[in-house]
């Protein structure tokens, strides 16, 4: 009798499996499958209670990696992204001199202001790629149907802009393929395969689990310094990155539902498989599955502890109209 009340207390105390997120089918991914109006994605599967449980009851530590790299008119950026300018607005001589605004007019404490205009591109420093951010085809279209000529402004998207994108908690796994090889960073334009990920995650004695934010480390992001002013140096090691075949593997096999790393653009800068065809990573990804795509992300901290499991929290500035969130902060809780 004791031997059975034993083994029913503790099958009671067994977490239940996980199941499939919602939308996503083994073999085939995510997709258009969220109904007509969905602008977010597969971020669906993650954007509710249970999942938001389900993340922050994995903290272990309780330690905070910060993922953000700092951003400033030097910044390295992917091409055709305009730079970062950030000028006084007002300034403390300026507000005195003059004397346009009444509250800082004969302040009996001399008081004063800063504040700044920025001029920038919405695809600078740590970003995640909304899903309006790569069109296809002949009509211009994008995830879930939506078209440029209906949906494209002067003043930015109309639909799917990065102000779509959810706060995002969720469980996520580092995977080190820099440091599984041994190499402080991969080489230019270093095709990073499926055996690659699945060698670096045996290594790891880790797994990618369905509903899962993958961050894939090539080591670019141990040269960015101060503000990512060495180009030369980050040139050399930001064309690094997955092909196609290693981003179907992900989505279609392992279930991730938002894919980063430290470089510029997560996808090797020519894929040995599809020569021809620029960013097919980006439009397979964006386009196709709905899967956003997460850049610059900073992941030295967690490789130098030998952190592959985490929760991945971001939010983007709420720049309605805007292709990415850009120059985000994201933390890791270990």
């Amino acid at each position: 009798m004791f031997r059975i009340l034993t083994t029913v207390f503790v099958c009671a105390l067994a977490a239940p499996a996980q199941q499939a997120p919602k939308g996503w089918t083994k073999g085939k991914g995510y997709g258009w499958v969220y109904g007509k109006q969905d602008e977010v994605g597969a971020l669906n599967a993650i954007n509710h209670p249970a999942a938001v449980l389900r993340a922050l009851q994995s903290v272990k530590s309780g330690k905070v990696y910060d993922l953000g790299v700092p951003v400033d008119k030097r910044s390295f950026k992917w091409p055709g992204h305009a730079s970062t300018e950030i000028m006084s607005y007002r300034s403390p001589g300026g507000v005195k001199r003059q004397k346009d605004i009444a509250p800082f007019t004969g302040n009996p404490k001399q008081m004063a202001f800063h504040s700044c205009a920025i001029y920038s591109s919405d695809n600078v420093g740590t970003q995640i790629d909304g899903l309006g951010h790569i069109t296809s085809g002949a009509d211009d279209h994008w995830y879930n149907g939506y078209v440029e000529r209906d949906f494209g402004g002067d003043f930015g998207l109309m639909k799917m802009d990065a102000d779509t994108i959810p706060p995002i908690v969720a469980r996520a796994v580092l995977i080190d393929v820099a440091g599984f090889k041994k190499m402080d960073a991969l080489p230019s334009n270093y095709a990073i395969t499926v055996k690659d990920l699945q060698d670096a995650l045996a290594a790891q004695q880790t797994d990618v689990e369905p509903g899962d934010v993958v961050l894939f480390r090539t080591g670019t992001g141990r040269y960015w310094g101060e503000a990512g002013e060495n180009h030369a140096k980050l040139a050399q090691h930001d064309s690094a990155g997955i092909g196609l075949s290693a981003a179907r593997w992900l989505v279609e096999q392992k279930g991730a539902l938002l894919i980063g790393a430290d470089t510029s653009g997560i996808e090797v800068g020519t894929d040995p498989e599809n020569p021809k065809i620029p960013n097919v990573v980006h439009e397979y990804l964006l386009v196709q599955q709905g899967v956003h795509i997460a850049e610059l992300h900073q992941l030295e901290g967690l490789a130098r502890d030998k952190v592959y499991r985490f929760v991945y929290v971001a939010m983007t500035n709420r720049f309605r109209g805007a292709t990415a969130g850009f120059a985000l902060r994201p933390v890791a809780i270990h």
